[in-house]
């Protein structure tokens, strides 16, 4: 009998996932458990439907992640920090820097944990900062910090 997951079952298969299952488990088990539904012309297409709209979703998402990756290219973000004579930074420049100054200067939110600096920038000049705006589209910022 095919039936359609409701919910992830291990070693079974994950959620809004057609199986073919024996008819007694999935009578005894998947149904009255409410981990599956029987795969009949109805629920098929509410699964079609629900997968479309996913994808639609996602599509929506890439495309703004795009935009707004070109929307980066543009932008020079300039950063004042505190500096010794030889141009050492105190502390540092962080990705919640990075990112607050985005939200302060361009009205640009992205989350900090999105900002990829392997480690605290501690000198001055420009940095390129790899910015991962959604699976597989990154978008590049340039970030000049300066002295105070």
């Amino acid at each position: 009998m095919k039936v359609i997951l409701l919910s992830d079952i291990k070693g079974v298969g994950k959620k809004d996932q057609v199986i073919e299952a024996s008819d007694g488990y999935a009578r005894n088990f998947l149904f009255p458990k409410k981990l599956a539904v029987e795969a009949n012309n109805a629920n098929m297409s509410k699964l079609k439907a629900k997968q479309e709209s996913k994808q639609f979703r996602k599509d929506n998402e890439k495309r703004e992640a795009e935009e707004l990756a070109r929307k980066l290219k543009g932008i020079m973000l300039k950063i004042r920090v505190k500096a010794g004579e030889n141009g050492k930074i105190f502390g540092g420049v962080t990705s919640k820097e990075i990112s607050e100054g985005l939200k302060r200067e361009y009205n640009i939110e992205i989350d900090k944990k999105k900002i990829n600096l392997t480690d605290t920038v501690k000198t001055l000049g420009t940095i390129l900062v790899d910015i991962r705006l959604y699976e597989g589209v990154i978008g590049n910022l340039k970030v000049d910090i300066i002295s105070e």
